[in-house]
């Protein structure tokens, strides 16, 4: 089982500190996540993406993500449904994950891709595939943390709880599940843009961003938040010669599930 270095760590943060200014480390003890802001309701996202390689072609997903608020052994949590929707029946997945409310500490995360499904009981200090879950592929999975973290696959809502404010640098120990162990990630806020949405309103929100080396290659991730409501309205992300755009549709978008949902 890996370990951190976090003498490592330490000096890593220390070099960036002096690069980015002050780092303000996101800890699931510190509460520091704006909880109360995270908005029930359904979200929808269309999200395409172009490459060098491929020029004349876009390719898309559409995405749902249903967020609501439930007591679970008399706790208040959030639950985040997921479903991604592409051109043919390869490219859906389906994804279901369970959160404190008080925290956002992560309490089960499962994943459906190609019929494949991935279960996980998470805790603050280890995370074990779920085997209450039948024809689970990772029932015996486990891996132990050496402190707690935040769901990578729920960037977004994470991102929309930041307390953002200008020249203000994050570091937040995400987990990917099911992958290599937790580590932290750099956000930075490098200003303010106005951004036109899809309801002809303009929106002046915080540019986050983080950026790294992945396979050979360099990337950027860049988000647009909201200053009014915390929302996440829009990302472009770069990578290999290529770009990622996701953009919050409108809230008149139909809902796609009760027309087809089995």
């Amino acid at each position: 089982m890996k370990k951190f270095n976090y003498v490592l760590i330490i000096s890593i943060f220390f070099s960036l500190s002096l690069a980015y200014g002050q780092t303000d480390t996101i800890r699931l003890k510190d509460k520091r996540l704006l909880t109360s802001v995270l908005k029930p309701g359904l979200k929808q996202y269309l999200i395409y993406f172009q490459t060098a390689k491929a020029q004349k072609t876009l390719r898309f997903w559409y995405w749902l993500r249903d967020i609501k608020t439930e007591n679970r052994n008399g706790e208040k949590v959030f639950t985040i449904a997921q479903h991604w929707y592409g051109s043919d029946t390869n490219s859906y997945r389906k994804v279901y994950s369970i959160n404190k409310a008080a925290d956002f500490a992560p309490v089960y995360h499962s994943e459906t891709v190609q019929n494949k499904t991935s279960a996980y009981n998470w805790d603050n200090d280890k995370i074990n595939g779920a085997d209450s879950i039948a024809d689970n592929s990772k029932k015996d999975f486990s891996l132990n943390f050496n402190a707690p973290n935040f769901n990578w696959n729920l960037d977004i809502e994470t991102f929309e709880m930041l307390p953002l404010s200008a020249g203000k640098t994050f570091a937040i120990n995400f987990y990917d599940a099911g992958l290599d162990p937790p580590k932290y990630i750099l956000y930075k806020v490098t200003g303010s843009e106005t951004i036109a949405t899809l309801s002809n309103e303009k929106a002046d929100c915080w540019k986050l961003i983080t950026e790294g080396d992945y396979a050979g290659g360099h990337f950027s991730q860049t988000f647009w938040i909201s200053k009014k409501d915390h929302e996440f309205l829009k990302e472009e992300d770069a990578f290999n010669g290529g770009y990622r755009y996701k953009l919050k549709m409108m809230d008149a978008a139909t809902d796609l599930l009760p027309r087809f949902a089995k």
